[in-house]
């Protein structure tokens, strides 16, 4: 997709500069100085795989890029990365690629547009769709965490998970059930949590 502009006439002008076509997530990396990669490092990483227009936001791992192979699917993407870090600096973090129109979607399908403040909702991406099981953990884990008095709330739709911790999210024990053994949080699983802030600017960043 190529950057488009709009000249003094009103005439709109094709800049040749293309936007990033997709986003990848890494989960648990530079946290209490573990699995430590320098945002240099994983640019050229993502760079090496033939990649384009990479660009990092923050010191978490959300890399957005222009595919090489514009037919690779997501999940190939995403392993390929997986792949090339481990080469390259001995870590295994797990790695979630979205499309940039996935994550326009993630974005426009949030069921908390209530929430002001964009620290109390957090996107939970997933390398893939929820199964039956998967989906009534999470709900399990709501009607838990409520039993408690907790406000908490979260809600798959496809294969993001959004989580609304009104009361703070690291002291939500919503939160702290989904990451439990076989959550879509727990440690060894592909997803990783982003607050609503992040998520707007890394599709702000696809925007060109």
């Amino acid at each position: 997709m190529l950057a488009r502009d709009e000249g003094r006439d009103g005439e709109e002008l094709v800049n040749m500069r293309q936007v990033p076509t997709h986003i990848a997530l890494l989960r648990g990396i530079n946290v209490g100085g573990n699995n430590r990669i320098a945002m240099s490092d994983l640019r050229a990483i993502v760079a090496s795989l033939g990649h384009a227009d990479v660009a990092t936001y923050i010191q978490s791992g959300n890399v957005v890029f222009t595919a090489g192979d514009g037919n690779a699917d997501t999940s190939t993407l995403a392993a390929d990365l997986e792949r090339s870090i481990a080469d390259r600096l001995g870590l295994r973090p797990r790695a979630v690629v979205y499309s940039r129109d996935e994550l326009a979607g993630v974005v426009r399908d949030n069921p908390f547009p209530e929430e002001a403040n964009p620290k109390q909702v957090h996107a939970v991406f997933t390398s893939a769709v929820p199964g039956p099981e998967m989906v009534e953990s999470v709900a399990d884990a709501e009607r838990q965490a409520a039993a408690k008095g907790g406000r908490d709330r979260a809600r798959f739709i496809g294969r993001t998970l959004y989580l609304h911790t009104p009361d703070g999210f690291g002291r939500s024990e919503l939160a702290l059930l989904l990451g439990r053994a076989r959550g879509p949080m727990a440690s060894g699983s592909s997803g990783t949590a982003r607050n609503w802030a992040t998520v707007r600017k890394l599709l702000e960043m696809c925007a060109g």
